[in-house]
C-alpha cells in the first residue's frame, strides 16, 4: 500500500517547485528523454502530484539520473518544467537526508 502526502506540493513550494500540477501525465517528456528508463521522469512527476513520498524516497537515485539536457522542458505541452521539479524533488530529498544525519 501506498500512503500519500496530499499537500507535499506545498513543501514542494519551499525547493522551488511552482508547477507540480500543471503536468496532466501525458508522456511528452517521458517520449523526449535521451534516458529512455521505465517511464523517467514521468513517473517522478506523477509520485510528486499523488504526494507519494515513500516512493520517491525509496528510490532516490531515481532523480539523478536526470541530465538536466532541459529536452523536457521545451517539449511541455502544458510548459509544466518537468526538469525544474526533478531538480526540486533532489533538493527535497538532500535536504531529508540533511535532517536525518543531524539528529
Amino acid at each position: 500500500m501506498m500512503a500519500v502526502t496530499p499537500e507535499f506540493f506545498e513543501q514542494l513550494e519551499r525547493f522551488g517547485v511552482a508547477k507540480t500540477f500543471e503536468c496532466f501525465n501525458c508522456g511528452t517528456c517521458a517520449a523526449i528523454c535521451p534516458l529512455v528508463y521505465e517511464h523517467f521522469p514521468r513517473k517522478l512527476i506523477r509520485y510528486a502530484q499523488l504526494g507519494a513520498l515513500d516512493r520517491i524516497l525509496e528510490n532516490p537515485k531515481e532523480l539523478w539520473r536526470c541530465l538536466h539536457c532541459g529536452l523536457c522542458t521545451q517539449t511541455c505541452p502544458r510548459e509544466a518544467n518537468p526538469g525544474e521539479l526533478i531538480l526540486g524533488l533532489r533538493r527535497f530529498v538532500v535536504d531529508r537526508w540533511r535532517r536525518s544525519q543531524h539528529v
